[in-house]
């Protein structure tokens, strides 16, 4: 294998961090790049990290600045990255950064479709996909039709997630009562649009995620499966705790799903399975490098050299068996949940100590790169206090 191409990283997350440990630790040269808040915690000593241009609110600054960087090179990089806004951002110019830079994306239709959540529940219904009521409510008066028809507790979630958490840090809020429901689209409406959704009953294990790496023609390179155990925060939020498990029932759901959408490069597809009825509904696809990706290579499926190999014109057999029973951790997003699912009498000491036995990956914590997880600790425990000490 050759490793002649650099590897451009749009995203200083654990997702980002991810990846660039994937790639450097195989010898690759690894750039990674992200906005200030995100640069400052998550920069690695494995790669060349710097803050770049917004890709919501200075587009053509950073095509420039990704352009330039490219154009220091001998060959074409291979560009990541593993948060919506630089999704949207690399589909938006895909023309022009495809001419310095290797990467697949689906379609524009696609992913548009695929980042509003109201899009992608028509989408799943066309294709007889089982999902959860949703309701889109654009006004007010579409409130006041919908309410008498409402069961409770039920959900409010923004349409765009990831342009309302930037002002709104939440994935969605449990709706009790009428009541509950105006003071809340009272006070978020103006964040963004909203849905209300069906909540499904069931803890944090009823999440399973299927995962596919599909080339330009819609042959599938790769394949993974998990099962959430635990996530922070406990209610609505994302991966603390994390494992392999082969679903193939679920499989045999989206690999059609994916064919029919073709959904080319790097997607997740994410399901809760309903307790009431044994049913897997549909939560959301993300076409693009996921939280809990880095699971994949201590799997035996490594999804982020896989796309290197591919793009840089390297044979790729293949890898649909994954290793199961691996455990992904974030710890201290881990030790959190744990605190608060022990106040609430969820679990226990040892339940929390019995989460680390058997083969393991952890989010952030490594030897040979500390920092992004020392930070993102210390960033994480401080925004607890402050949370407690406001309540």
């Amino acid at each position: 294998m050759h490793h002649n191409h650099a590897a451009v990283v749009l995203d200083l997350s654990a997702n980002g961090i991810g990846i660039i440990r994937s790639l450097a630790r195989k010898g690759i040269t690894v750039y990674a790049f992200d906005t200030e808040k995100p640069y400052k915690i998550g920069r690695s000593r494995l790669a060349t990290c710097g803050i770049c241009p917004s890709p919501l609110t200075e587009e053509q600054a950073l095509l420039d600045f990704l352009i330039t960087l490219a154009k220091s090179k001998e060959h074409k990089p291979v560009l990541y990255t593993g948060a919506d806004d630089y999704v949207t951002f690399m589909a938006k110019f895909r023309q022009e950064l495809l001419h310095y830079y290797l990467f697949i994306l689906p379609s524009d239709e696609l992913i548009e479709t695929l980042i509003d959540k109201e899009k992608t529940y028509q989408l799943a219904l066309r294709h007889q996909i089982p999902v959860p009521k949703t309701v889109k409510i654009p006004s007010e008066e579409a409130l006041l039709q919908v309410i008498p028809e409402l069961t409770y507790p039920c959900l409010l979630k923004p349409v765009r997630g990831h342009e309302f958490r930037k002002t709104i840090n939440k994935k969605a809020f449990a709706i009790h009562s009428e009541e509950e429901l105006r003071a809340a689209y009272d006070t978020y409406r103006a964040h963004g649009e909203l849905i209300l959704q069906e909540l499904i009953p069931g803890d944090n294990h009823c999440f399973y995620k299927v995962a596919t790496f599909y080339d330009e023609n819609m042959r599938l390179l790769a394949l993974f499966t998990l099962q959430k155990n635990h996530q922070f925060p406990p209610e609505f939020g994302t991966g603390a705790h994390i494992v392999s498990r082969e679903t193939p029932e679920l499989t045999e759901l989206c690999l059609p799903f994916f064919k029919e959408l073709h959904l080319t490069g790097i997607g997740m597809a994410e399901f809760k399975k309903d307790p009431r009825d044994g049913v897997y509904k549909f939560i959301e696809i993300n076409p693009r490098f996921w939280l809990t990706h880095s699971l994949t290579g201590a799997s035996g499926i490594d999804f982020a050299y896989l796309y290197y190999l591919h793009l840089t014109g390297q044979h790729v057999k293949p890898q649909l068996q994954q290793t199961n029973g691996v455990k992904w951790i974030y710890l201290v997003r881990y030790y959190l949940t744990y605190r608060q699912k022990k106040k609430a009498g969820e679990m226990t000491a040892r339940d929390f100590w019995r989460g680390f036995r058997g083969k393991k990956e952890y989010a952030l914590f490594a030897w040979d790169d500390l920092m992004p997880f020392i930070r993102s600790t210390w960033s994480h425990l401080k925004n607890a206090w402050k949370r407690r000490k406001e309540n």
